[in-house]
């Protein structure tokens, strides 16, 4: 049906390229790349088959990005590189007539903040050159936001209140470890909170907000008000929503050591002179941190994303919670990768198959919300990542 180009060759894009192998008749032309070929090699061995085409690619580089799109010339781009190489790869894209997809906002490399409005601005040259745009495909982002969707359109007449809550319970046996690359997951959870109450942002400090909450077959667990950016496309477009909150789940053990590498200066992302040496501490802790492609093998236990939803439906209050468990143990069986990058993966690879399908398809920049999710749903149910649904339940917000 189409060529596919992955790039990125980190935990995330090994499930995509485990998931675009198993769908051959959807995609019948595959190329992974990364900055180090060798990875991509393994990968692509792995799966077997000779299903998988490999490349290496500086995606720091329009220019290279250009020369390996003119080479293989792909329909599609499933970007799971870093979110600070977005714009390059929108570039590209636009230079080459490529169709584009990812999972992560872009963000700076000199600043802990992320926001759609860089991607957006992309939005009439993407118009103009009858190209699609999909924002935002993972898990959460990603599936919460089609999750918010499907209720908006079979549930609710109006959305008042979404809660997407994010635990994962996990345990890698490690003493400190992030389930993402540690750069950026780092710079996600230190930040300050945020959410949206009565038409505008109400910010808190890190960590501020915080109450126990009760996940399906995993009980209670301690949740956290952080910011995350699907919350920004979805107040604008679920323009009823009241309240919209991201919370996540946190060990003790793994806020005490966000705590001290804090403290320690550690987190920070401006350069320091190290021996006559410019470094970045926050990348030089990257590099002696658990590698997350690593994590699988003992990975135990399962995570469960979701959201809890409030509104009216035929005049009537209701509640809703809809959401998915994956184990850990299942997805490295499958793909050889721990349960957070099986939930960011499939959820891309699912997206590229809209696409590549016809269903999502339509010049200009769009986050996932924006397409009828049905299909991408029962798509979930097949490919790994089953949801449930609750209704008129305590929702405990």
């Amino acid at each position: 049906m189409g060529k596919v180009l992955i790039i990125g060759a980190g935990g995330v894009g090994t499930v995509v390229a485990h998931k675009v192998a198993q769908n051959p008749e959807v995609f019948t032309e595959v190329m992974l790349a990364s900055r180090t070929k060798s990875k991509c090699d393994a990968i692509a061995q792995a799966i077997g088959g000779g299903r998988i085409q490999t490349a290496q690619v500086d995606a720091d580089s329009v220019e290279d990005l250009i020369k390996l799109f003119n080479s293989f010339k792909p329909e599609l781009v499933i970007n799971v590189a870093l979110p600070y190489q977005d714009l390059t790869i929108m570039d590209a894209c636009l230079a080459c007539g490529v169709n584009y997809l990812d999972t992560a906002n872009y963000e700076p490399k000199d600043e802990a903040k992320y926001e759609y409005s860089w991607q957006w601005a992309y939005k009439d040259r993407f118009e103009k050159a009858g190209l699609t745009a999909i924002l935002g495909c993972g898990f959460d982002p990603g599936v919460t936001s089609v999750f918010t969707a499907y209720a908006a359109k079979h549930h609710f007449d109006e959305l008042h209140t979404l809660d997407i809550v994010d635990c994962n319970a996990g345990d890698h046996g490690k003493a400190f470890a992030t389930n993402f690359n540690p750069e950026i997951n780092i710079r996600e959870v230190t930040q300050k909170g945020k959410y949206w109450e009565n038409g505008q942002w109400v910010e808190t400090e890190p960590h501020e907000i915080h109450k126990p909450l009760n996940y399906p077959n995993i009980g209670p667990k301690e949740s956290y008000v952080i910011y995350h950016e699907e919350l920004e496309s979805l107040v604008k477009n679920f323009p009823t929503l009241k309240r919209a909150r991201f919370w996540m789940t946190f060990g003790q053990e793994y806020l005490t050591h966000l705590r001290v590498i804090q403290n320690i200066g550690m987190a920070r992302i401006d350069p320091i002179i190290y021996n006559g040496v410019e470094i970045v501490p926050i990348q030089f802790l990257k590099a002696v941190l658990p590698d997350p492609g690593e994590l699988g093998e003992n990975y135990t236990g399962e995570t469960s994303i979701g959201c809890r939803i409030t509104g009216v439906k035929d005049g009537k209050e209701r509640t809703y919670y809809i959401y998915n468990n994956c184990s850990h143990e299942a997805a490295f069986k499958e793909t050889g990768m721990q349960g957070v990058s099986y939930t960011t993966g499939v959820p891309a690879m699912i997206g590229a198959m809209m696409f590549f399908k016809g269903i999502w398809r339509k010049p200009g920049v769009f986050n996932v919300e924006e397409f009828n999710p049905d299909p991408f749903m029962e798509q979930l149910n097949k490919q790994g990542l089953p949801w449930h649904e609750l209704f008129d339940i305590d929702l405990e917000m």
